[in-house]
């Protein structure tokens, strides 16, 4: 029954991509996006960029519609003054490696970070946004295959199925993909790789940028695929007693943290939770749980550095 409702909503985002008129705002533009419905790995890719320009000199922001956030004009995020329902929880997590930026006029924020001295702007899901000329675009997709996964799922688009957009009209627009994989999977499927063409492909594994805490842990993640989150703690180590999975940009509720405080009370255990949900938390919270943070490391990270650095020097 929902098939009518993802043709009219790939129609709609096809119409409004080739109707749009792309504003140059003068400096290069890499844009990170995906092709699916959340779940990618998206943000962590987007702060890998922004680090490896950073170590070559290069004052990259990043720029974030502010997806959860009250805040619309362009602002640069403060960690220690926003929360996530200011700016939303992922610009939070790019403004640890870098100066970010939200808008929910893109081309705005642009505009203000190039003001304030960007050299290149690194854009933060963005690959269906075509209000900005963009000098380089990153598709990234989850590479995990085991157990049946499939990152394109049968290929049908929203709501009927996890696509934005047709992959082949997304694939169209990308200049390159990066696969990410988990810290444990063997590599990539190769029948995932024939599935994009001659684009280039650039592999990284999402990494933990730190152990898990040591003894016994409870955990609990509100992002697109939770169960990843369990499944990364067991590979990590840690001594995982229970998990709790919420819905992605969960807003955790009081009586949910309390109860997920007394599960770990009963089993002498810490709380854990992911970078990103930490930044959702109230501070009185966040002293009472700890946050697994985790990077995105790409095998050849030599030849990520010079796409971007590539894309820089096209417009010098």
């Amino acid at each position: 029954m929902l098939k009518p409702l993802s043709w009219i909503w790939a129609a709609a985002t096809a119409r409004r991509i080739a109707r749009a008129e792309p504003v140059d705002p003068g400096i290069p533009i890499i844009s990170v996006g995906n092709l699916t419905v959340g779940g990618s790995g998206k943000t962590p890719v987007t702060r890998e960029a922004i680090r490896l320009l950073h170590e070559a000199g290069i004052n990259a922001h990043g720029l974030s519609r502010g997806y959860g956030g009250s805040l619309r004009a362009p602002t640069q995020v403060d960690a220690a003054l926003h929360t996530a329902a200011d700016v939303g929880d992922e610009p939070l997590m790019l403004a640890l490696g870098g100066p970010t930026w939200i808008a929910h006029d893109r081309v705005a924020g642009a505009r203000a970070a190039a003001a304030a001295g960007a050299q290149v702007l690194v854009l933060d899901d963005a690959h269906q946004n075509p209000t900005l000329k963009k000098t380089l675009s990153l598709v990234v997709v989850d590479g995990e295959t085991r157990d049946d996964e499939w990152p394109f799922g049968d290929g049908s688009v929203f709501p009927s199925g996890p696509m934005r957009e047709k992959l082949q009209r997304g694939l169209a627009r990308a200049d390159a993909v990066v696969i990410l994989l988990p810290a444990d999977a063997p590599g990539v499927d190769p029948r995932l790789m024939q599935a994009f063409g001659a684009l280039p492909i650039h592999v990284a594994r999402l990494k933990p940028a730190a152990p898990p805490p040591p003894g016994p842990i409870v955990a609990f993640a509100g992002i697109a695929k939770p169960w990843k989150v369990e499944r990364a703690l067991d590979a990590a180590g840690a001594e995982l007693v229970d998990f709790a999975p919420f819905p992605d940009h969960a807003a955790f509720r009081e009586e949910d943290l309390r109860f997920l405080a007394d599960r770990a009370d009963r089993y002498h255990a810490r709380l854990v939770t992911t970078e990103k949900d930490w930044f959702r938390l109230t501070p009185e919270w966040r002293t009472r749980v700890l946050s697994w943070p985790v990077k995105a490391t790409f095998e050849d990270e030599a030849a990520f550095q010079a796409l971007l650095l590539r894309a820089v020097t096209s417009r010098t």
